[in-house]
């Protein structure tokens, strides 16, 4: 009997201690969003700190990487990946972000930083947005970069736009306003204006500016400019020195659409598309002609252009067209990256030996660069030093 006695003392003491004992506490991992002045001269070097809601008696390992947002690895900040321990009794650590500084003026931009555990870990949240606010006036482009020549042999200047006066010039561009058919046909999503916020002239260049301000129940504005029933082209060189906008959802062109639109309809009048970029792919340039009786008939053809170590939003480029009888060359900086004659109109007919008008826009989402998403930097600026046209003597 005394043996099941002590027997009982001991099972309900033991019970008692179990019941009584702490529980294990999970750690809590404190991450908080943050801000940082971009600066102008040395990089930056960010003490990005996580810290524990409370000291635990183990080691915490906190494994990190970045990713981009509006900001871009290797342009705007150096990309970081590891690991770091929170040692054991302490509450905090740093990890060091290298922020790239310039003197460009440019949009504020984001990148985050995500954070994960292999033990059990509580996050206050698993990633951190850090927020580079820009704080430079020096306009984003100079005139140091390709350029070509104002004249050629055997050849004449008939047409150039300088850019070089106080405003647009209004007896060669007119704009074209709002979101067109169906959003010009692509389901585009911007609103073009004619206000100065999206389009002018500025230190003897034409900006077209794309914004996500609201207008007319459209989300984001930009500017379309045609030279339709002002300026027309036939046989010739036209020359377009430019710098692009870049970003998910960006739509760049310099292209043009032959004076008997009206009369035939698209793609019947043909369209040239001297240089179209999507702006997720920033290095990548397009060339493209588009021809065919209906739409239903529609073909297309072209190439494309890729710049290594760069986007096209560094520096200027020269973007060309060549025409003549029954056949067209396209160029960047005068290398040859597309040709196309009658022997390829895949049984149409050859639509471009007519005069061409001028058009120049930034478009916002469509069916081809898809919609913005939260990478997307605003304001994006399409920059153009001139136009220049050229017949042979």
């Amino acid at each position: 009997m005394k043996v099941i006695k002590i027997v009982f003392l001991l099972f309900f003491f033991i019970n008692c201690n179990s019941s009584d004992s702490e529980p294990v506490k999970t750690p809590y991992v404190t991450i908080h969003d943050l801000n940082i002045i971009e600066g102008n001269n040395d990089n930056k070097i960010l003490d990005f700190k996580i810290s524990l809601r409370e000291s635990f008696s183990e080691d915490i390992l906190i494994k990190y990487y970045t990713e981009d947002g509006s900001a871009f690895q290797n342009l705007d900040y150096n990309k970081s990946e590891g690991q770091v321990n929170i040692s054991a009794g302490k509450t905090e650590v740093s990890i060091p972000l290298e922020i790239y500084s310039d003197i460009i003026k440019e949009g504020d931009e984001k990148f985050r930083i995500r954070f994960s555990s292999e033990k059990v870990v509580e996050f206050s949240q698993t990633e951190a947005q850090i927020l580079i606010q820009n704080d430079d006036s020096q306009l984003p482009y100079d005139m140091e970069d390709y350029s070509t020549p104002i004249s050629y042999e055997g050849w004449k200047s008939v047409w150039a736009d300088e850019f070089d006066g106080a405003e647009i010039n209004k007896d060669w561009w007119v704009h074209e306003i709002g979101n067109g058919d169906n959003g010009w046909g692509n389901n585009e999503l911007q609103y073009y204006t004619e206000v100065s916020e999206n389009s002018r002239v500025e230190n003897g260049n034409l900006v077209i500016e794309a914004r996500n301000d609201s207008w007319n129940g459209h989300k984001y504005t930009s500017a379309r400019l045609v030279t339709k029933e002002k300026k027309s082209f036939g046989y010739s060189r036209i020359d377009i020195r430019a710098k692009l906008p870049f970003g998910q959802g960006i739509w760049p062109a310099l292209w043009m659409l032959g004076d008997n639109i009206e009369q035939v309809g698209w793609p019947a009048c043909g369209e040239i598309d001297i240089m179209e970029m999507i702006g997720n792919y920033p290095s990548t340039s397009h060339a493209t002609v588009h021809f065919g009786t209906d739409f239903s008939s529609h073909k297309y053809s072209g190439n494309s252009y890729n710049i290594s170590g760069e986007m096209f939003n560094d520096r200027f480029h020269v973007f060309s067209v060549v025409r003549e009888v029954n056949q067209m060359w396209f160029y960047v900086d005068d290398i040859l990256i597309f040709e196309f004659d009658t022997d390829d109109t895949q049984g149409m007919s050859y639509p471009f030996n007519q005069n061409y008008f001028l058009i120049l826009n930034v478009a916002i989402g469509g069916n081809w660069p898809g919609n913005p998403d939260e990478t997307t930097q605003f304001s994006q600026l399409m920059i153009v030093d001139y136009i220049r046209v050229f017949e042979k003597n």
